[in-house]
């Protein structure tokens, strides 16, 4: 006779662990380790510990409780990441504020999550004032009010009992169709991805790490996350302070050195002047298609390597395809990506059919390592989650070898110095002024922030002088100085090539502007 069995709530309690269960357990193993440091602070994982146990406190004090969400808006700094792991073993979720954005832009990502909590700090105090007009939202300042949290004496927290699937992190991310989608991501995606860098990136516990990118980004909250649930260091910098980088990378091991295509040029200046020998770095680099090949194998070849060859997103982490890494000083002809592990992969077709192999299609990923939806959009999930599959919206060929060769973007967007931009955002400013036909936004490449937007626009008043400055002064002021485009060009209307439907085709007119010499 068979039996159904299925595991009780006991059974399944002892077979799962939550992020701070594992952030726990690396404190009590090595409690006399290095976690957090920045230019004047050093804490041990046991000093860390007792930070993170005296701020859950004080967010229960706030009526803080598992599910509700804080935002944040502040640089990076210690407090940012103590936070994270605070309400982590509340089972609290923190939404990361883009302090790029104007305060219109943040009130938008604000209203799409509805926190309970604002939390801020002195640097955006004006930002923050200008927002809690508006929002009936309790606040503190972070950079205050973390230390007053921790110095007030309080009994140690039960934490309550936390599903690996609960939520934790809130990153924005740009989409083609409209305002800033907010990506949830739970505790079991980061662990998963945690597990990532110690399996593809043999990142150990004697590794650093140096959380120069914002902590809005996955470089930033992400990847110091995972440094302190594998008992590494986080050397927490505000911004890309280069001369501190530089002096990191002189006395510590690194696992992985994150760096866009602005900061590569400055770090090896920084480094040629303190005449510095790196330690060892055992990868650097991410999105190597947006860097000039040449200062590709520069850098590489100062900090001796190998560059990452990445390719993920937000919603998915380091996965689908970031296994591949460029030999230290090679200037490499293709850029061809490795798939990760522990990620199923797919290409398919509009359909959701597997394309024919060697033929264009869609990325579409299954695996532990992916976010948890877009909170609110119901549609958006509806559209990119697709018989069980995530649909990235980029478009790939795969090669007999198995590695894959990045062929474009389903969901046209524009990476600029880490930033995703989307065009519809820009164009819908443009075509506000009646003198504007047509508005279209692509993307140049650009040496300092890899890609950078350029509009184009028809019109039929181009005597207008003002035309053109009118246009950049209503971006400027309504849109992150990142997203203003760098140019804008005025070509015959006939010149915008259009499909069956009537629709401007955005890679055709960026094929035809880079042939005529018009953007790089």
């Amino acid at each position: 006779m068979t039996h159904e069995y299925s595991p009780t709530p006991l059974v399944r309690q002892a077979g799962s662990l939550s992020l701070y269960d594992i952030f726990n357990e690396t404190a009590s193993r090595r409690p006399d380790a290095r976690s957090l440091v920045d230019r004047t602070q050093a804490y041990t994982y046991r000093q860390t510990h007792d930070r993170v146990t005296a701020i859950a406190a004080a967010l229960l004090d706030r009526g803080i409780r598992q599910g509700d969400r804080i935002a944040v808006l502040a640089e990076n700094c210690i407090g940012y990441i103590e936070l994270h792991l605070a309400a982590a073993r509340l089972g609290a979720i923190v939404a990361c504020q883009n302090w790029r954005l104007t305060p219109q832009e943040i009130r938008q990502c604000l209203e799409l999550v509805s926190p309970s909590l604002l939390v801020y700090s002195s640097r955006f105090v004006d930002t923050a004032d200008a927002l809690l007009q508006d929002m009936p939202l309790d606040s503190v300042c972070l950079q205050v009010g973390i230390d007053s949290w921790v110095k007030k004496s309080r009994d140690a927290v039960a934490p309550p009992e936390i599903d690996a699937e609960s939520g934790l992190l809130i990153l924005y991310t740009s989409g083609t169709t409209g305002p800033a989608k907010a990506a949830l991501i739970s505790q079991r995606a980061l662990i998963a991805r945690m597990n990532l860098l110690r399996t593809d990136l043999d990142v150990t516990r004697d590794d650093g790490f140096i959380a120069w990118s914002p902590m809005f980004h996955m470089g930033g909250s992400e990847h110091s996350l995972s440094t302190l649930l594998i008992g590494g260091t986080v050397f927490v910098a505000d911004g890309f302070d280069v001369d501190y980088i530089a002096q990191v990378i002189g006395k510590e091991k690194l696992g992985w050195l994150l760096l866009v295509p602005a900061t590569i040029d400055r770090l090896i200046d920084a480094l040629d002047c303190q005449d510095v020998t790196p330690v060892g770095v055992k990868r650097v680099g991410a999105m190597a298609d947006l860097i000039p090949k040449k200062q590709l194998a520069r850098i590489s070849a100062r900090l001796n390597s190998p560059f990452l060859n990445t390719f993920g997103a937000t919603e998915t982490g380091i996965a689908p395809a970031s296994g591949h890494a460029i030999p230290a000083g090679v200037e490499p002809e293709k850029l061809s990506k490795q798939l990760n592990s522990n990620c199923a992969f797919r290409l398919v077709d509009d359909a959701g059919n597997d394309v024919p192999a060697g033929n264009v299609g869609e990325a579409a990923v299954k695996g532990p390592t992916l976010f948890s939806g877009y909170w609110g959009d119901e549609k958006a999930n509806a559209k990119d989650f697709f018989d069980g599959w995530f649909r990235m919206g980029d478009l790939f060929t795969q090669n007999a070898d198995g590695s894959l060769d990045f062929y474009g973007r389903a969901k046209y967007l524009i990476k600029s110095g880490g930033e995703n931009i989307y065009p519809v955002e820009i164009e819908t400013i443009l075509l506000a002024d009646h003198r504007v036909l047509e508005a279209v936004v692509v993307s140049s490449r650009d040496e300092k922030w890899g890609e950078v937007p350029v509009a184009v626009i028809a019109t039929d008043q181009a005597h207008d002088s003002g035309l053109l400055e009118d246009l950049l002064a209503a971006c400027r002021a309504q849109l992150a100085s990142y997203k203003c485009p760098k140019e804008i060009l005025v070509i015959p209307l006939e010149k915008l090539g259009r499909n069956t439907s009537g629709k401007v085709v955005r890679n055709e007119l960026e094929r035809m502007l880079k042939v005529e010499g018009m953007i790089n």
